[in-house]
């Protein structure tokens, strides 16, 4: 049973990149023994198949691709998933500017919200911004506002 275990790793795997702890769930689940899960998962990363950090840096790297997301999204994702937290901050360290207001301010013209402030706020907030880009981001919008109102009573 621990080759079948192994093999159903390897195709799970064959399909997606997984975290460790991910597909130690997966194949338990699938009512593998632990000690045969364990062996699977031991062989797989000494083969090179299976490296959290790896699968930490092509997940976050896939999610950034999409749009701008907080880092606290992208962290709260991460280790849901079953990143390793260090890997997971490393990471996140490496690819996100610790300064996330432009990203914020990116997400909120590029939303449906830009229009009602209390909506952005709430939307920003669900996507993992700090506090602080969210009032940044709300300035924005409000300069914007108030600026685009001005040009059009010129007109």
């Amino acid at each position: 049973m621990a080759k079948a275990c192994f093999d159903k790793a390897i195709d799970l795997l064959s399909r997606r990149t997984h975290f460790r702890r991910e597909l130690s769930s997966k194949l338990a689940s699938r009512g593998y023994e632990s000690d045969e899960v364990a062996d699977a998962i031991e062989r797989l990363a000494s083969l090179g198949y299976l490296d959290d950090r790896q699968a930490t840096e092509q997940f976050a790297r896939q999610k950034l691709a999409r749009g701008p997301v907080g880092r606290r999204r992208l962290l709260a994702d991460l280790l849901r998933r079953g990143a390793p937290e260090e890997d997971a901050s490393a990471v996140l360290d490496e690819l996100m500017p610790q300064d996330d207001r432009e990203a914020a301010l990116t997400a909120a013209q590029r939303s449906r919200h830009r229009d009602n402030p209390e909506a952005a706020a709430r939307y920003l907030q669900r996507q993992g911004f700090s506090r602080r880009a969210i009032f940044f981001v709300l300035e924005e919008l409000k300069s914007l506002s108030q600026s685009q109102g001005a040009e059009a009573g010129n007109e």
